[in-house]
């Protein structure tokens, strides 16, 4: 059994996700339909592109159910990157409201630039804070370590408890989210080096 699932639902490219996992030696298998979450004890859910698109994508290749009863049944440790962690959400705003996969309350809504030398999207190496230094997923990351964004919408909570990290961008924009063993990132860890691979080794040694 590998030690962690990369679900391909046709919305961006995974190879750099499992390039990275097997650089920190852990075991990837490429989820290509819902029956192969059985044989993975994590999952880890990409995403590069549009929310309504992803939603379309899972629904039509059955991955909807499939990861909702991996997490709340199985308790199954779940990863969403970049999109992959807005589609966690309840709904998402872009181009019109589109329902989620409802693992972690909250909407995804458009980032909103404070002053003019911050452009949409946000492209680009930025800081991150953890709201527990040092703890969970951040453990051995240093305190506002960069990690890789690209993104024009965030993901906004309904309860503080489940805001895990924040970067200062348009104000204090989401950066990362949790709850349970669901885990949600805005950056990309598989491009942000090794701060980047010290959370995907954090994820896989939960």
């Amino acid at each position: 059994m590998s030690d962690v699932g990369v679900i391909n639902y046709g919305m961006g490219n995974i190879d750099s996700v499992c390039r990275a996992i097997e650089k920190i030696s852990y075991g990837v298998e490429v989820i290509n339909n819902p029956q192969q979450l059985s044989n993975v004890p994590k999952i880890i859910l990409p995403g590069v592109g549009a929310y309504p698109a992803a939603m379309e994508h899972l629904h039509s290749t059955g991955f909807v159910a499939a990861i909702k009863q991996a997490v709340n049944e199985q308790q199954k440790p779940l990863l969403g990157i970049c999109l992959g962690m807005q589609i966690l959400s309840d709904v998402g705003e872009e181009n019109g409201q589109v329902q989620g996969l409802g693992l972690i309350p909250g909407k995804v809504v458009k980032l909103q630039s404070e002053n003019d030398s911050e452009r949409i999207p946000h492209v680009g190496w930025n800081e991150v804070n953890p709201v527990e230094p040092g703890d969970g997923l951040f453990t051995g990351i240093k305190n506002s370590a960069d990690f890789y964004f690209v993104h024009s919408y965030f993901f906004d909570c309904d309860n503080e408890e489940n805001v895990l990290a924040t970067t200062p961008y348009c104000g204090k924009t989401i950066a990362a989210v949790q709850k349970g063993l669901v885990f949600g990132m805005q950056f990309h860890p598989e491009k942000s080096q090794k701060f980047g691979l010290k959370l995907l080794e954090n994820f896989l040694e939960l």
